[in-house]
């Protein structure tokens, strides 16, 4: 799967500590072994001068105070609040400078950020799709991708789960619906 380094984007979804440190409050071991090749992808992306995009989920403390229905906290605890060490990316996956950084307070990377309007106006079309988690934030920022019409491809084997069915559940979705899925040997910048 053959990639225009000038067109695509590389989009590493919530590799925080939160979840894939052991200390943090969703600590997945699954996140944690995404680390390596997350941090594989970035560097070959950077080599090949594609775009690197990191989102980070961030809560402000009050954020679910007046919810109606969406509370994270009430679904998942509290996670990632705003200021924490929760919140930063691990140290495998330093951004450079010139790489952009979306926080975001939904799983959906798109939602109320500037990821679009970046991507529009550095001609970005493919975005290249790791992280974690694979049937939330992985799943729900491509998805938005999708319907925003961008490519959409999810790299199977550099996303993180809590259980191996809701990746698979989320890859095959993704297939099916809206994006491609591939693994990261078959990924090529040309």
């Amino acid at each position: 799967m053959e990639f225009e380094p000038a067109r695509t984007a590389l989009v590493v979804v919530d590799m925080q500590n939160g979840f894939c440190h052991p200390d943090g409050a969703l600590y997945a071991p699954d996140s944690e072994a995404a680390i390596e090749p997350c941090r594989e992808l970035v560097e070959r992306a950077r080599e090949a001068g594609a775009s690197v995009v990191f989102t980070r989920d961030v809560h402000p403390p009050e954020q679910f105070e007046d919810a109606h229905y969406y509370d994270e906290f009430d679904r998942w605890g509290e996670h990632v609040i705003e200021g924490s060490w929760e919140t930063e990316l691990v140290a495998q996956l330093e951004p450079a400078e010139d790489d952009l950084v979306v926080v975001k307070h939904t799983y959906d990377a798109f939602y109320e950020t500037q990821l679009e309007g970046w991507l529009d106006a550095h001609g970005i079309d493919d975005l290249v799709v790791c992280g974690t988690l694979a049937n939330v934030c992985v799943l729900h920022t491509a998805s938005s991708a999708g319907l925003r019409d961008f490519r959409p491809v999810l790299v199977e084997d550099a996303i993180g789960a809590i259980e191996d069915d809701h990746r698979e559940y989320a890859l095959d979705h993704a297939d099916w619906l809206f994006g491609e899925v591939t693994e990261r040997g078959e990924i090529t910048f040309a």
